[in-house]
């Protein structure tokens, strides 16, 4: 049995699947849960991938650890979505982060990914019931929770879905104008931004969105492990973040699989024609 997902243009990214372990409905989306026959197991939201168990670092890693080592001193973090855990647990990796929040609209997203996932199911344990030393939780949205907050944050990871449906207001100009007056001078936002190829118009419209309102913005891409790869990451940064140097020293004691620091600048070789797209 194969899982298919489908791209603009007939495009597909599908996996062999030996079972379907859950599926359900919940107030914003549906939820499903495959085995995969290579790559463990698979979190599909109204039918779009989210991860497989065996790569889910290819996306995390890239997410998470460009931006917070090209902060100084990420004391104060905050998530928005990523209700499988997995971008909370990368930020908690970071010894400097003192206090780190995460947002998430769905319960159902924590409760399943919790039971049937590997990726952060003790921290989601600790998190529902308000244990962890270092991290809290909020459900609700993220668009709501940022409203009126003022310079409460060092670094700010969106984990969001494609922008449809409950996320989209994560991809509008308010957002971006909330989340930048709830940076510290200095800090940094980062958002996944879609297919390099297959949302090339979506990508350079939130470039170009979040230019308006950022003080430097950089566009980057990566390969993720059952995504349209290349995948985009746009950062929009405060006063005087630069997301062009990262810490090396720091990012020593990580160990990290996918994303190499002593090779960061590989991450800005975007296609010609894209970088034309986005302006230059």
């Amino acid at each position: 049995m194969n899982f298919i997902e489908w791209y603009p243009r007939g495009y597909g990214v599908g996996f062999e699947v030996s079972e379907r372990l859950y599926r359900g409905r919940s107030a914003y989306q549906e939820i499903e849960v495959y085995q995969t026959t290579g790559f463990g197991r698979m979190l599909v939201i109204d039918g779009t991938v989210q991860l497989v168990e065996e790569g889910e670092l290819s996306y995390h890693e890239p997410l998470v650890h460009p931006l917070l080592l090209a902060h100084p001193k990420p004391r104060r973090a905050l998530v928005i979505g990523g209700g499988d855990g997995g971008t909370l647990r990368e930020v908690l990796r970071h010894s400097e982060v003192e206090r780190a929040e995460m947002v998430e609209i769905d319960p159902e997203v924590l409760r399943v990914s919790g039971e049937y996932l590997r990726v952060a199911s003790e921290l989601l344990r600790q998190l529902l019931a308000g244990e962890h030393p270092r991290a809290g939780l909020v459900v609700g949205s993220g668009a709501d929770y940022l409203a009126g907050r003022d310079g409460e944050y060092d670094v700010i990871v969106a984990d969001s879905t494609d922008p449809v449906g409950p996320a989209a207001v994560l991809f509008s100009g308010e957002f971006y104008r909330d989340v930048y007056r709830a940076l510290r001078p200095g800090g940094a936002y980062v958002t996944q931004a879609g297919s390099v190829y297959l949302f090339t118009d979506e990508f350079a419209s939130a470039y170009r969105r979040m230019r308006q309102v950022f003080d430097r913005v950089w566009a980057y891409s990566f390969p993720v492990i059952g995504y349209a790869s290349p995948w985009a990451f746009l950062v929009g940064g405060k006063g005087g973040y630069d997301f062009e140097r990262v810490d090396l020293e720091r990012a020593g004691g990580l160990e990290l699989e996918y994303y190499d620091p002593e090779r960061h600048a590989t991450l800005f070789q975007l296609p010609r024609g894209v970088r034309q797209q986005l302006g230059g």
